[in-house]
């Protein structure tokens, strides 16, 4: 009977002591890891943490996305009045008209949202954004300062609208979810109106280096074995193809 007590007490011992671990483990070992999965889409960290706010948790990344819409105010402002005065197209003076109408009220939405949500942003561009200024600043008049500005706004712009998508569909913040919607109705405004003014170069937007170029037909073909010549309806709709369908830019 004691021998039988003394393997219950064991038993009973040895399940809460493996309980304990259980619980102590994932808190010591896997917290930071649970934590950054929370945070959401990845930004700079300002070692805040997540905030309690009335609005919602704030992490990390909400607070570097509402500072990096500051930020694109800080020097799109500027460089939309620029274009107000510099642009010699009227599509360039139309698309400055749009940066400033736009980040104007972005930047009061901004400003609201960082006073609400206790985030501190930023009073001047950044060292790349004031260096984009001054490029744009020392371009030569006409046709080399536009092409310069539709390529160095448009090329922002889309990095800002890939950055909305994931603050957008993941944040648990209202504020901040309110800001991404109206960023990103602003954002795709500007990108319209760069696009139309005909100037984007779409080669040059991605980080990513160019595809290899296509190897001549000549070189493809076996040469022991003549290739018959075609119709001249199927080239001829060979030709339509290969030139109408071209790659979403």
């Amino acid at each position: 009977m004691a021998t039988r007590y003394t393997i219950g007490s064991g038993v009973v011992i040895s399940a809460l002591v493996l309980t304990l671990i259980a619980l102590l483990i994932p808190v010591d070992k896997f917290g930071g890891r649970a934590t950054a999965a929370a945070a959401g889409p990845v930004g700079d960290d300002d070692g805040a943490g997540i905030m309690s706010t009335a609005y919602g948790p704030l992490t990390p990344a909400d607070r570097d996305f509402v500072r990096k819409v500051r930020l694109a105010g800080l020097w799109e402002l500027p460089a939309g009045r620029q274009a107000q005065q510099r642009g010699t197209r009227p599509s360039i003076r139309t698309a400055g008209d749009h940066l400033v109408d736009g980040h104007t009220e972005l930047d009061r939405q901004v400003i609201q949202v960082g006073a609400a949500l206790g985030v501190d942003l930023p009073n001047q561009p950044s060292a790349q954004q004031q260096d984009w200024l001054g490029q744009l600043t020392r371009a030569q008049p006409g046709e080399p300062y536009e092409r310069l500005f539709v390529q160095l706004l448009r090329r922002a712009h889309g990095k800002v609208f890939a950055l909305l998508a994931g603050i957008r569909s993941q944040t648990r913040n209202s504020m901040v979810r309110a800001l991404a919607t109206s960023a990103n109705a602003t954002v795709l405004d500007h990108i319209t109106v760069l696009e139309e003014s005909g100037l984007v170069d779409f080669d040059s937007l991605s980080d990513a280096p160019p595809p290899p170029a296509p190897r001549p037909a000549a070189l493809l073909a076996s040469p022991s074995t003549p290739s018959s010549p075609r119709p001249v309806a199927h080239r001829l709709g060979a030709h339509a193809v290969s030139s109408d369908v071209r790659p979403t830019k």
